[in-house]
Formats: structure tokens, sequence, C-alpha cells
């Protein structure tokens, strides 16, 4: 990373904080305006990282991104309802077995071995 794309990430770092500071400097009777430099320090601070290579960079990886998920196939209402079906059933089953395994373990320790029944 070059040295001028650092000076942007310290610039945009500043500007985040500088904006936290003008939120706490504005009276809380002015609640409306409070949010004001906070706003303005974040919109600041975004557009000198979009200028700068690594913000370059997140904006390409943010495209790629939404052109894969573009290429998803979504499931159909049908499937969905399937397959949340079939893990409703599943977690029936398993809590089911979870139920006989504990029970068992609970009987063979406290009543078979330790005879405390």
């Amino acid at each position: 990373m070059e040295n001028v794309d650092k000076l942007k990430l310290v610039v945009a770092v500043l500007l985040v904080a500088a904006g936290i500071t003008g939120f706490y400097m504005v009276p809380d009777s002015h609640a409306a305006l409070r949010a004001l430099p906070m706003i303005g320090g974040l919109l600041l601070a975004a557009a000198v990282v979009w200028f700068s290579a690594p913000g370059k960079a997140f904006v390409d990886y943010a495209r790629d991104s939404i052109k894969e998920a573009e290429k998803v196939v979504w499931p159909t209402k049908k499937e969905t309802w399937q397959v949340t079906g079939i893990v409703f059933v599943f977690a029936v089953v398993l809590s089911a077995f979870m139920y006989v395994v504990d029970s068992g373990l609970t009987y063979l320790i406290y009543d078979v071995l330790l005879k405390r029944g």
C-alpha cells in the first residue's frame, strides 16, 4: 500500500473521530442536530476511503459479490417448506433420542449403580 493511501486512511479515521467529537459537543437539547456531525464525518470518511486503493479494491470485491449472489439458484417456496419440515422432524426425533439416552443413563447411574432409586 502506498504512502498516499495510508495517509487517506488516516484522514478517514480522523474524520470519523471528528464526527464523534462533534456529536458529543452538540448539547443534548438539540437532539436532531446532534447526529449531523457524526453523519457528516462518516460520509466524508467514506468519500476519502472511496478514492484510495483499498477502497477501490473493496468496491470491486462488493461488485463481484453481488454478481455471484445473482448466480445463486434460490429454492422455490415448496422446496423451502419441505426442507423446513425435514428440519423440524429431525429436531423432534433428535430430542426424543436425547431424552431416551438421558433417562437411560439416569436410571443406570442412580438406580442401578448407586441404588438411590
